[in-house]
């Protein structure tokens, strides 16, 4: 890792500080790849006439990409078509979503947040978009997304939609400071007890001199009650049926980890109020050993905090033991879906699919991802490295990436400026995870009940848990809640409902 720190030198004098800002969500393949994928569907002909296709969906940087710009102009020209895109900003997205599917007054293309949205499921059953299923055969790109993918975004057993890929490992899980475990004389931690004994270490240590030190900065926490329930969701398999993880003993084992943790001072007291920016603050300032990122992201914190200490380390753990077995969750592997109405003609609908094949290409990805070489990005030492005018263009996985995706198992593993031992690592942990991931086997199950009602249920769990483990609520009140349920007849439905989904969906295999 030192020749690592080294050669970032290299590296932060072709790198624009912008191109950090770019990478959010993260970028991938750092191959210098001009080739053409042999399955990439070209236009029929050369002088045939583009077809139009208005998109609806959404993006998540600064602005979208401009109708006119060469960047949406070179997709146009490669998959012959015109774009009339409605671009709707992140946080707006679903609700603007609901009223447009409401309304029927529906684009060619509809990105959708999830299979599972109700006005989505409904219109769905009432015929109101095409069921893929014997056409995404016939695309090659699209079907190099894994099979576990298309699984979890069927309805019915039907491909309603296609879905927007992402890796299946390579998510937010936890990482750790290397270089505090070295100077303490620590080992990786293998178990959450390994774990609890090394943030211990870190606070009582304070490696980086902080008085405020803690252990975990509390990002993403649901990983803990991952590890403890064996499951990537609220649902886990138990013989041939699922069952819901907070009725389980496990989640009284995990509130009895995470209140020994608060107790012991090893998480930030105020917790349950922090925003995204204050755990990120924890782990860059100094004042935390372990925190949980996508490995890209991480690689962005660690980049920043080389500015200051050249010495940070931080490791991407790649699995850990709650005392059944080793345990990493497993990413559903998309990020929304991509719905196509009835009202579009048959042989407007495959135009469509074969734009959407380029975009899973691998010209296609690159072209997404990074956009034009010698405009968006130039190639150093094979890496792609971005461009101002790729900013200005708005290139990348937070516009564009919103619909046209190739899948990458190694998306995750990659950031603009990493020096290659540093993306080599990052392959093999993500390889490791690979192995031994669990995916959630409730991804696109739907109950109506819980679509009505589940919200209520969800909201009182989540918020009992938080006060036992600040002790504002004793374990006892966890034990009640869980009798509680089990004798609800409403919460027993959703269960029921959720196994009715899971059963219709193994028998349609």
């Amino acid at each position: 890792m030192k020749s690592a720190k080294k050669s970032i030198n290299i590296v932060i004098a072709l790198i624009m500080v912008i191109v950090l800002i770019l990478s959010a969500c993260s970028n991938s393949d750092p191959a210098n790849s001009k080739a053409t994928s042999n399955n990439v569907p070209k236009a029929e002909k050369e002088n045939e006439k583009p077809t139009e296709v208005s998109i609806f969906t959404q993006f998540t940087i600064a602005q979208p990409p401009e109708p006119d710009g060469v960047y949406q102009k070179e997709l146009e020209k490669r998959t012959n078509t015109k774009m009339n895109i409605t671009w709707i900003t992140g946080p707006d997205f679903v609700q603007r979503l609901n009223v447009a599917l409401a309304s029927g007054e529906l684009a060619d293309l509809m990105t959708i947040n999830d299979v599972t949205n109700p006005v989505f499921q409904d219109m769905v059953k009432q015929g109101a978009f095409w069921d893929l299923s014997p056409y995404v055969k016939d695309y090659p790109n699209l079907m190099n997304h894994p099979e576990i993918i298309w699984e979890n975004t069927k309805i019915d057993g039907k491909n309603f939609v296609v879905p927007v890929a992402r890796p299946l490992d390579g998510f937010v899980f936890p990482s750790i400071r290397k270089d505090w475990l070295d100077k303490l004389g620590l080992e990786v931690p293998k178990t959450t007890e390994d774990l609890y004994n090394v943030m211990k270490a870190f606070k009582e240590n304070k490696p980086d001199g902080q008085a405020d030190t803690v252990g975990y900065t509390m990002r993403a926490v649901d990983f803990v009650q991952y590890l403890f329930a064996g499951t990537s969701g609220t649902y886990k398999i138990k013989g041939d049926n699922l069952v819901n993880t907070n009725l389980e003993p496990e989640m009284k084992t995990y509130l009895l980890y995470m209140k020994r943790l608060y107790d012991e001072g090893l998480i930030p007291a105020d917790y349950s109020v922090m925003k995204d920016n204050n755990f990120w603050d924890l782990a860059t300032s100094g004042r935390a050993g372990v925190t949980a990122e996508t490995i890209e992201a991480l690689w962005r914190w660690t980049y920043d905090q080389w500015k200051r200490d050249p010495n940070v380390e931080w490791l991407p753990l790649v699995s850990l033991d709650a005392g059944a077995g080793q345990f990493v969750p497993q990413f559903r592997g998309y990020i929304g879906v991509q719905a196509i109405p009835k009202s579009v003609p048959e042989e407007k609908m495959k135009k469509i699919l074969a734009m959407l094949d380029y975009g899973a290409s691998q010209e296609g990805g690159d072209l997404t991802l990074y956009g034009i070489e010698g405009i968006h990005y130039d190639v150093v030492d094979g890496f792609k490295i971005a461009t101002e005018q790729a900013v200005k263009d708005s290139v990348g996985i937070g516009s564009f990436g919103k619909f046209f995706m190739r899948f990458d198992p190694y998306m995750y593993a990659l950031a603009p400026g990493m020096p290659k031992e540093v993306f080599e690592r990052n392959k093999k942990i993500v390889d490791e995870r690979a192995k031994i991931s669990t995916p959630d086997p409730s991804i696109g199950l739907v109950s109506q009940t819980d679509i009505k009602q589940g919200a209520d249920y969800a909201k009182k769990i989540a918020d009992l848990k938080v006060q036992v483990i600040m002790g504002k609520e004793p374990i006892e009140a966890w034990d009640k809640l869980v009798s509680d349920l089990s004798n609800d007849a409403t919460y027993q439905k959703i269960i029921t409902e959720i196994n009715d989904a899971y059963q219709e969906r193994k028998s349609a295999k």
